[in-house]
């Protein structure tokens, strides 16, 4: 087995707002976990901890879960691990804020006979079949909301955690039977790949290479290499500011079954 992960952050004046982590239990198999905190728009979220406490926590919490817990499916995890940070919040939080702490998840679990998944919002699951052949599990909600929509951070507001809009792990345990979640027999499954938004763009925003193209690159040059890409073409004056931000925080994990 190989698991490799690398994270930066956007700005290294900010902190990182991602969380990466893997893990191999006492009882086989393995983990990974992947979260993209969600940077709020200037002015109040209700909170006094902040994102990178948020998605800290909750990445932790989700790690242990997944591997101490294996009778517990991944969408109970997540739900159990939002509650678990909720309380941590305290009193001096208003959890009920819209814009309260909230992160982007991408979880995979595997043993002898399963490889699980969920993902919740626009982080990106690649699995990597014996052949070669590559499947994104994606959740496209946050995509079908067009982008002038976007740009307003009222109109954003209503949309998040609502019907009709996108969902994202926050104070709400609930929002957990939301995830896109599946299992794949084990032997169908021969690389796994978590990636953040800000790394995924090698593919979905920025065109360089289709998703087996990237596995591909993580294979071949790890997680730091694709990211170290990335950051090259942003850093490329001629390009295009993606989404707004021309660099964004980037976690990438990838593991070899």
């Amino acid at each position: 087995m190989r698991i490799d992960l690398a994270s930066a952050p956007g700005n290294p004046e900010r902190p990182n707002e991602d969380w990466a982590s893997a893990a191999i239990p006492a009882s086989g198999g393995g983990v990974l976990v992947a979260l993209d905190g969600v940077t709020p728009p200037s002015g109040d979220d209700g909170c006094v901890h902040g994102v990178p406490w948020f998605a800290a926590r909750l990445g932790g919490r989700l790690t242990e879960l997944s591997g101490s817990r294996r009778d517990m499916p991944l969408r109970r995890i997540l739900a159990e691990a939002i509650r678990g940070v909720a309380e941590a919040h305290g009193g001096g939080c208003d959890l009920s804020h819209v814009r309260t702490p909230q992160a982007t998840v991408v979880m995979v679990r595997w043993d002898a006979a399963c490889v699980e998944h969920l993902v919740l919002s626009d982080s990106v699951l690649l699995l990597q079949a014996p052949e070669g052949e590559v499947t994104a599990v994606l959740d496209d909600r946050l995509d079908r909301v067009p982008r002038e929509v976007l740009r307003s951070v009222a109109a954003t507001d209503a949309l998040r955690n609502a019907e009709g809009g996108f969902f994202t792990a926050a104070a709400d345990p609930a929002v957990a039977e939301r995830a896109v979640t599946g299992r794949t027999p084990r032997e169908r499954v021969r690389a796994v790949a978590a990636l953040t938004d800000g790394a995924s763009r090698w593919t979905d925003t920025f065109g360089e290479g289709d998703w087996a193209e990237c596995v591909a690159l993580l294979r071949k040059e790890g997680a730091e290499g694709l990211i170290g890409r990335v950051r090259a073409i942003e850093s490329d004056p001629t390009r295009a500011v993606p989404r707004g931000k021309r660099h964004d925080d980037a976690s990438a994990v990838y593991a070899e079954l």
